[in-house]
């Protein structure tokens, strides 16, 4: 069996297309965050969501991304659930068949973002739980 990509091609090309909650984390710190596209259902994104995230479901994304990204350069990281969920490979999917050239995947979506210990807003407030020692270091 011949494979398309050589090791090397393949984990580069993974990490060129998806980011993690620590790295989103530190972009957001520095300054230098990406816009981030929640595109999960009204009920999840009222349940819980990264600060300052856009909600627009993948239903909607191909007809409302202009509103908040104009420019197909811009940067994005879309989520959804967790890794137990597709919604954000299909909406890093919806993006690049539009021509968005900086799309990348939240990796572990908002379980992961809340898992270590990073806030979290819903309809009733912010909020932060403890990292959880199995996807972060315990202080």
């Amino acid at each position: 069996m011949t494979l398309p990509l050589s090791a090397a091609d393949f984990f580069a090309a993974k990490l060129a297309y998806e980011t993690d909650p620590s790295d989103l984390a530190a972009d957001r710190a520095a300054g230098t965050a990406p816009l981030v596209i929640d595109t999960r259902s009204a009920a999840s994104w009222s349940q819980g969501r990264i600060p300052g995230a856009v909600h627009i479901p993948n239903a909607e994304l191909e007809v409302r991304i202009a509103e908040v990204a104009p420019d197909t350069g811009t940067a994005i990281v879309v989520y959804c659930w967790g890794p137990g969920c597709n919604g954000s490979t299909r909406g890093a999917l919806i993006l690049a068949t539009l021509g968005y050239t900086n799309v990348r995947e939240l990796i572990g979506g908002f379980e992961y973002w809340a898992r270590e210990g990073l806030a979290t807003v819903s309809d009733t407030g912010r909020a932060r739980r403890a990292p959880d020692p199995l996807t972060a270091p315990a202080a």
